[in-house]
C-alpha cells in the first residue's frame, strides 16, 4: 500500500485516511463524514477546520457522491495491492428533512407514514433526533392521540420516544410544560390495543422516564387513580420489563408530598406481599423490600403492612436468602415493627415465624457491620421477651449475648 500513490483529493483534511464518506460543507470543503461530525460535536466553536470560517447551526453536509465513485473505483482497481474498497454509504440524514417529516406529524392523513420513518431513523440517529425536537414532538403526538381516544400510531410513537430518549434539559421541559403525558401513558395501560404487552410495556418504560424528568410540583400532584394504575400493573405482571417499571415509579413519587399515602391507601401493600409471596427474580424482589421500607416509615404503612397475615413471616424468609440489598431493607422493616408497632401479638408472631432467628443469624452471618448493629438494636429492644423463648435455637441465644 506504501508503493502505491493516492490521491491527494481522496484524503480527508482532519484524519489524513482516504474517504469512506465525502462529505462537502458548505464552505465548499469535502471532509470524510465520521471525522467532520465528531469534530463538529466536539469543537468549542462550530467552523470549518480547513478555511476556519464560521458553519451555521443545523446547516448541512452535502454527500459528495462524485468524489466518492472515483474513490470507490480506484480502490477498486488498487484492491491487490491492500487497498480496501469503499462500501456504498447510507443515506445521510439531513436535518431540514427531519423537520419536515416532524412537521408531516400534524397531518391526519400523513401522520402514520411519518412516524414509521421516523422509526427507522430512530435505530442510528438517536442523538441526532432528540437534538431535532423529535421527543417532545412525539410526547405532543401521544397526548393527542390520548385526547382523540386514538390508539393508531401509538406504538410507534412510544418506541421513537423510548429509543430518542436522553436525559437532557430539553425532554424535561417538555415533559414539565406537557404534564399530560402522565395521564396520556397511564391511559394506554387501560386501552384495547393491537399488540398489547408490547406497547403497554413500553408505555411504562417511558413512563418511568418521564417520572425521572418529572418536577416537583408535578409528582406533588399525582392522582390517587395514578397509583392504582400502577399496582394494576404489578397485579397483572403481563411482562418483567412493566412490572419492574411499576415498582421503580413507585418508589420514586413515594417520597413526594402525600403520595406515600396515596399508594398505601390503594392497597399497596398487600399487593405488594402477594407479588413477593410468588417468588420473582432478585431484581424484582429488590424493588418490593425497597417500597416496603418506604412504606413501613409511616404509621398506615405499618398498619396495612401487618394486616397481612403474610408479612412478618415473607420478610424474615427472604433474610440471607436474595441479596445483601434486601437483607438490609429486610432488617430495616422489622426496626420500624418493632420500634412502632410493637404490640405483644406483632412480638409473638415475630418469634413464631422466625424474625427472631433470623436477626440472630444476621448478627454471625458475613454481613456488614452496619446492618448486625442495627439486627442487635433490635434484639435488644425486646430482649425482656425473646430471652427465654423456645422458638430461638440455644447455640443462638448462648453465643451472641443482647
Amino acid at each position: 500500500m506504501d508503493e502505491i500513490e493516492i490521491p491527494q483529493y481522496f484524503i480527508c483534511p482532519i484524519s489524513l485516511q482516504i474517504m469512506k464518506d465525502p462529505v462537502t460543507a458548505v464552505t465548499g470543503i469535502t471532509y470524510d463524514r465520521e471525522s467532520i461530525e465528531q469534530w463538529l460535536k466536539t469543537a468549542k466553536d462550530t467552523i470549518c477546520p480547513v478555511t476556519k470560517q464560521v458553519l451555521p447551526s443545523g446547516s448541512c453536509l452535502t454527500p459528495n457522491h462524485t468524489l466518492r465513485r472515483l474513490i470507490q473505483a480506484w480502490s477498486t482497481e488498487n484492491a491487490s495491492g491492500g487497498i480496501d474498497r469503499v462500501p456504498t454509504a447510507k443515506s445521510p440524514l439531513c436535518k431540514s428533512r427531519l423537520l419536515k417529516v416532524i412537521r408531516e406529524l400534524e397531518v391526519p392523513g400523513l401522520y402514520v407514514n411519518a412516524l414509521k420513518k421516523l422509526q427507522v431513523l430512530a435505530k442510528d440517529n438517536s442523538k441526532f433526533m432528540e437534538e431535532a425536537g423529535v421527543p417532545k414532538a412525539m410526547v405532543l403526538l401521544l397526548i393527542r392521540c390520548c385526547n382523540q381516544s386514538k390508539t393508531i400510531g401509538v406504538e410507534q410513537a412510544l418506541r421513537i420516544l423510548y429509543l430518542t430518549w436522553t436525559p437532557s434539559g430539553e425532554i424535561k421541559a417538555a415533559v414539565n410544560e406537557n404534564h399530560r403525558i402522565i395521564d396520556c401513558l397511564t391511559w394506554i395501560q387501560g386501552c384495547d390495543i393491537a399488540n398489547p404487552v408490547v406497547v403497554k410495556t413500553l408505555a411504562m418504560q417511558v413512563l418511568k422516564r418521564v417520572i425521572e424528568a418529572a418536577n416537583t410540583r408535578l409528582l406533588e400532584k399525582l392522582k390517587p387513580e395514578f397509583m392504582e394504575e400502577m399496582l394494576r400493573v404489578l397485579k397483572l405482571k403481563f411482562s418483567q420489563q412493566a412490572t419492574k417499571s411499576a415498582l421503580q415509579i413507585l418508589i420514586q413519587v413515594c417520597l413526594w408530598g402525600r403520595n406515600r399515602s396515596k399508594i398505601i391507601q390503594a392497597n399497596a401493600m398487600f399487593e405488594l406481599v402477594e407479588l413477593e409471596l410468588e417468588k420473582p427474580e432478585k431484581n424484582i424482589t429488590e424493588l418490593i423490600f425497597n417500597l416496603l421500607a418506604h412504606l413501613c416509615s409511616c404509621a398506615d404503612g405499618r398498619a396495612e403492612f401487618l394486616s397481612h397475615a403474610g408479612s412478618i413471616a415473607m420478610v424474615a424468609k427472604r433474610i440471607l436468602r436474595v441479596s445483601p440489598a434486601t437483607d438490609d431493607q429486610a432488617v430495616h422493616i422489622l426496626s420500624l415493627i418493632s420500634k412502632n408497632a410493637a404490640t405483644k401479638e406483632v412480638l409473638s408472631e415475630m418469634l413464631r415465624v422466625g424474625a427472631v432467628t433470623k436477626l440472630c443469624m444476621v448478627i454471625q452471618a458475613d454481613c456488614s457491620t452496619y446492618l448486625k448493629q442495627k439486627a442487635r438494636e433490635v434484639l435488644r429492644l425486646h430482649s425482656n421477651l425473646w430471652n427465654n423463648s423456645p422458638c430461638i435455637a440455644v447455640y443462638l441465644l448462648t453465643r451472641y449475648q443482647r
